[in-house]
């Protein structure tokens, strides 16, 4: 299914859902340490945000527009699309692997957690810095990378 295909409706609402979606899952990744929610989540909502602009205007519109890439075809679009995922899976698996071997590089349990606190900030007043974060961003790298590696390999067939 290409842009022209895809009713005006369907083309008007992903572009107004599509920055919901993502500004949802980022919400979700910022409290994930605190409560329910977090990395794996916030990784599916961001997939699914792009699947549905995979969906409606197609792997020439995310290397276009999204991406800033002139692409003419699209096996060569999805292909070019599969190799960042990859990376983006591959420096989400660094970043949470790293985040737990920190821990063990300071005589800890592998994945042992820490939270500092800063005070009297302009805005924020107090600020909450929590180790756990860096792993959910490395969960949430994860996730996107592999969710959209295969929703490229399946929308591309």
């Amino acid at each position: 299914m290409s842009a022209r295909d895809a009713t005006v409706i369907a083309r008007t609402v992903s572009r107004i859902v599509f920055p919901l979606i993502l500004l949802t899952a980022f919400a979700l990744l910022l409290q994930g340490h605190n409560r329910p929610g977090g990395g794996f989540i916030a990784g599916v909502l961001t997939a699914v945000a792009f699947a549905l602009l995979m969906i409606i205007f197609g792997f020439d519109y995310i290397e276009d527009e999204i991406l800033g890439r002139d692409m003419d075809d699209t096996r060569a679009a999805a292909l070019t699309i599969v190799t960042d995922n990859s990376l983006v899976f591959a420096l989400g698996l660094a970043l949470a692997v790293g985040s737990g071997l920190v821990a063990m590089a300071f005589g800890l349990p592998f994945l042992t957690q820490t939270v500092v606190f800063l005070h009297d900030l302009p805005v924020y007043h107090e600020l909450e810095l929590a180790s756990a974060f860096v792993f959910d961003l490395g969960v949430y790298l994860v996730v996107v990378g592999a969710l959209l590696t295969v929703l490229t390999v399946v929308g591309a067939e």
